[in-house]
């Protein structure tokens, strides 16, 4: 499987399981979902809008365009219906860009300012676009994290249980 196949795969499942998360945060408690739990963005919300914000931001470095905040604490939308909303923009547009992308292009550089250090950086697109999956993979693991923490059961969300991906053999059964 070429890099390609494989980026335009984590796109297909980063937008199939934000989905689902999204729907098992929408049964919270408004208290709940503001809660500080101790998380390293303290709530659901805070944990659900850096997601969010790293994606755009990631986004705006591969296509050179103004990033979407300065800070990594910025809150992007109020609630979770506008986050959601937000976030159903932002992997629609990933999937998008992943379609019109050439194997060529991965090997394009990616040249930003880093956030957290304020230094200029450069890396390949390939590199870029893998560490926005990596960067969700692992919020997502601290937002299922408090998930369960609240009781919440969000289902199976590895991407073998994506739809498509992988054949159930009825025989076996």
């Amino acid at each position: 499987m070429d890099a390609l196949t494989q980026l335009r795969l984590s796109a297909a499942y980063n937008r199939w399981v934000n989905t689902r998360l999204y729907d098992a945060c929408a049964g919270l408690s408004a208290a709940d979902y503001r809660a500080d739990l101790g998380a390293f963005f303290r709530s659901v919300h805070g944990t659900l809008n850096h997601l969010l914000l790293g994606d755009l931001l990631w986004q705006a470095r591969i296509r050179g365009t103004a990033p979407p905040a300065s800070r990594l604490d910025a809150e992007l939308a109020p609630d979770l219906p506008a986050l959601r909303r937000r976030q159903a923009q932002a992997d629609a547009a990933l999937h998008d860009y992943l379609q019109t992308c050439r194997e060529t292009d991965l090997m394009q550089p990616v040249r930003y300012t880093s956030v957290v250090t304020g230094k200029v950086m450069t890396l390949p697109r390939w590199t870029a676009l893998t560490h926005l999956f990596n960067h969700q993979i692992h919020h997502r693991g601290q937002l299922t994290a408090l998930l369960s923490r609240l009781g919440v059961d969000y289902g199976d969300i590895d991407l073998v249980w994506m739809p498509g991906v992988a054949h159930v053999d009825e025989a076996s059964t």
